[in-house]
């Protein structure tokens, strides 16, 4: 029955340090549970672990299980992040640029300026009143065609329309992630709590419930790491085909083959070139996993015994990797402007010729497409790594883990009883702050992953921290930018999964003693309500529910949060 106990999920998983054939954990030790109960002259498990047995003991039940337990987390997801999306009827925080991006993106293909003051328009209805001049956009196009998607159905005066692009994303970030945490953990119980962490997160359910970009480029870069861990098995079978193709033949491998036929690399390549269509961060993602690819890759060679497995990997492989990767993430990147070359009246689109500063030289040969996108990505980077205005909610990355400064997105106060909360005043908040109990549980988590890691060297512990150096580490550099702490959720996948990792051991085996089993799993079960209740306490300040004053005080558990 592993998958209450999560069992062989989290402790027998994460001793693998290789890949290998995926089996379905569930069936085999639900199929086990009355024979090692009777081999065994102490009492083992627990009577969950029974119960659990005999509730998976036929096939058909243990495949609803593999798919109803992905499936009832991401239901839950949608419940919490749609309804009531349209609320409030208004552009929140940066929708102000995002929305009516994407509109004018939609109509023109380009993002277009709009008159000084155009929200208020924008939200009674008026959506027209843009301007045919292109905007400074600072993020690539992706994303606000993806917000588009939703004006295209909606119509850009619905505030639903806004969001549900957004929404969407959001509710699959949750089946993603407990997609991923099933390959890495091998444990449909563990996966499904992996979603329903995700899936109850206030910051996970903010994201997913305004019109920013953070949200769909989270997912995409998570399915981007999906794509590589994938990968793993493809390639640890192809390169022991290729060595015993080698032996078979009486040919000595020192370096070992070149791999070029590897989709799921392919595939990795174009998701990582789509996230950072969304947004520039997404290179982060490319350049850690193209190094992690390289890894195992030299890892998997040294385990085959070939003498120059290093060399194999960075020499032979390594540029076969990069060309996998690399081009066709650029390829994609510049599909994602075709707005903005197909056009005329996008932001620099016609820099060269009205400013007459040509290139000149050896590059004179350059087309005035090409000079022109060359300086509007080059006013955008100056933008990014120089942008130093303050903002009251900004934060510093290195408090990031430590949920000290969220971002207050929407804020209104409703006087002489025009909310619905019974009092004279209420207050309708929209601010995205994580739950404060996983957050804090998947810092603690992280920080044991490290030292796991160092200790044992397993691999489902280091490929979980690479999703976080990828995600998080870059912006340990920016500490002097204005930057904020919604963006984290960029990585917030990888905290979840670890603070599973961490879970699945705290759970046990169902061979443990049954005082160590049964422990395990009221603390695990006790954890999961604890979260539930403060999913419930928090959610009117995720979505802008009125309440009174002395509710909304209460919910201000550190001062930095007000």
């Amino acid at each position: 029955m592993r998958d209450w106990a999560a069992s062989a999920a989290a402790p027998t998983i994460v001793q693998v340090t290789e890949p290998r054939t995926p089996i379905d954990v569930d069936e085999t030790l639900a199929a086990q549970t009355h024979v090692q109960a009777a081999a065994q002259p102490e009492p083992i498990g627990s009577r969950l672990d029974e119960w659990w047995g005999r509730m998976l003991s036929t096939p058909g039940r243990q495949r609803l299980w593999a798919w109803g337990g992905p499936i009832a987390v991401t239901l839950l997801a949608a419940i919490l992040r749609l309804v009531n999306l349209g609320h409030p009827h208004s552009l929140v925080f940066d929708e102000t640029f995002y929305v009516k991006d994407a509109y004018t993106t939609l109509r023109n293909g380009y993002e277009s300026t709009w008159p000084a003051d155009a929200d208020e328009a924008f939200n009674a209805g008026d959506t027209d009143g843009f301007l045919q001049q292109g905007s400074f956009a600072v993020h690539p196009p992706l994303g606000k065609w993806v917000i588009a998607l939703g004006l295209a159905v909606f119509g850009a005066d619905s505030s639903v329309g806004w969001r549900i692009s957004v929404a969407v994303c959001g509710i699959l970030l949750v089946l993603l992630t407990t997609l991923v945490a099933k390959k890495l953990f091998r444990s449909t119980f563990l996966a499904t709590v992996a979603g329903f962490l995700i899936a109850i997160d206030g910051h996970a359910i903010v994201m997913s419930r305004v019109a920013l970009l953070d949200g769909i480029f989270a997912l995409i870069a998570l399915a981007g790491v999906g794509a590589v861990l994938m990968d793993r098995e493809w390639h640890a079978r192809r390169l022991d085909a290729k060595l015993m193709s080698a032996e078979k033949h009486g040919r000595v491998a020192r370096w070992g083959p070149a791999l070029w036929w590897r989709p799921w690399v392919l595939a990795a390549g174009i998701l990582f070139g789509l996230s950072s269509s969304v947004k520039w961060s997404g290179l982060y993602f490319l350049a850690a996993f193209a190094v992690y690819l390289v890894v195992v890759d030299a890892l998997a060679r040294r385990r085959a015994g070939l003498r120059m497995w290093a060399a194999g990997a960075i020499l032979k492989q390594g540029p076969v990797t990069f060309l996998l990767t690399v081009p066709i993430a650029i390829v994609v990147y510049l599909s994602t402007w075709s707005g903005w070359f197909l056009t005329s009246g996008g932001m620099y689109r016609q820099w060269v010729q009205t400013s007459g500063e040509h290139w000149t030289g050896l590059l004179a040969w350059v087309p005035n497409w090409a000079q022109n996108f060359w300086h509007l990505e080059a006013a955008v980077y100056n933008y990014h790594v120089n942008e130093h205005t303050p903002h009251p909610y900004q934060a510093n990355p290195f408090s990031w883990l430590f949920l000290i400064r969220p971002t207050q997105m929407y804020i209104k106060t409703l006087d002489n009883g025009q909310g619905s909360c019974g009092a004279d005043t209420c207050y309708e908040n929209i601010t995205s702050i994580a739950n404060p109990i996983i957050w804090w549980a998947g810092t603690a988590a992280l920080l044991y992953l490290v030292y796991r890691l160092i200790r044992k060297r397993e691999w489902v512990v280091g490929f979980i921290l690479m999703g976080m150096v990828a995600g998080y580490l870059p912006w340990l550099l920016y500490v002097n930018r204005t930057i904020y702490q919604f963006y984290t959720i960029a990585f917030e996948p990888y905290l979840i999964l670890g603070l599973v990792f961490v879970i699945g051991l705290a759970l046990g085996k169902r061979t443990d003693p049954r005082w160590m089993r049964v422990g395990g799993v009221r603390a695990v079960i006790a954890f999961l309500v604890i979260c539930s209740a403060v999913t419930a306490f928090f959610y009117p300040v995720w979505t802008a529910q009125s309440i009174p004053g002395w509710l909304l005080s209460l919910h201000y558990w550190l001062p930095t949060w007000r």
